[in-house]
């Protein structure tokens, strides 16, 4: 299973939409836990996220009748502006459904990369409901932020990348979690090749999902 994961982080297509982040030392941070502390940029991308990644590979994968009929999501934050982008890339129409309480800059930065915005409910789980709604009446194929191996597999390459741009000593990689599709294709990549490096990941205290 791990070995099939790690093919498909190797062969994931990313780079036609988002580019090779470099990795910064921060030297604040170094001095005041003495140590040395490394930050890879993943703000450097187009979204100014790592979300990029996982929605181009996943839209990749898709059919050209799939692509025809288009694609959906329900998010308010970073995915959604992934799958905008990736949907505008290949040309492919776009819908994302938004809780109305979405703050007005993150639609508007939907809506500038060529998505439809449909706001729906107070909360993401009406969001999510409605976006069913829509695929049962339109076709569209739903794009999950985080739950699919193809979007897994395109959150590995940030893995990929840096065991190949440090290949010197390398305690442990400190993760953010949120719904854990970015620490399983790192944490996948990294422990095939480097067992010996530690994977560890960091979530807010009043939203522990990974923890609960």
């Amino acid at each position: 299973m791990l070995e099939a994961t790690v093919k498909k982080i190797l062969q994931a297509r990313v780079y036609e939409a988002a580019c090779e982040t470099p990795i910064s030392s921060a030297p604040f941070l170094s001095r005041r836990f003495n140590n040395q502390i490394l930050i890879k940029r993943e703000d450097l991308q187009p979204v100014f996220s790592f979300k990029i990644r996982g929605a181009y590979n996943k839209m990749a994968q898709l059919t050209d009748e799939q692509k025809a009929k288009g694609v959906i999501a329900a998010s308010a934050g970073n995915h959604a502006q992934g799958l905008a982008m990736a949907a505008k890339l290949m040309g492919v129409k776009a819908v994302i459904v938004m809780p109305r309480i979405t703050p007005d800059i993150k639609v508007q930065a939907v809506r500038a990369r060529g998505a439809k915005v449909v706001l729906k409910g107070d909360a993401f789980a009406a969001a999510a409901e409605h976006a069913q709604e829509l695929i049962k009446e339109h076709g569209y194929t739903y794009i999950p932020p985080f739950d699919d191996i193809d979007v897994v597999a395109g959150q590995g390459t940030i893995g990929v990348e840096i065991l190949r741009q440090h290949s010197g000593r390398l305690d442990a990689i400190f993760i953010p979690v949120g719904g854990g599709g970015l620490i399983a294709g790192v944490a996948a990549y990294v422990k095939y090749l480097r067992p010996d490096i530690k994977i560890i990941g960091v979530e807010a205290e009043d939203s522990a999902c990974l923890k609960a």
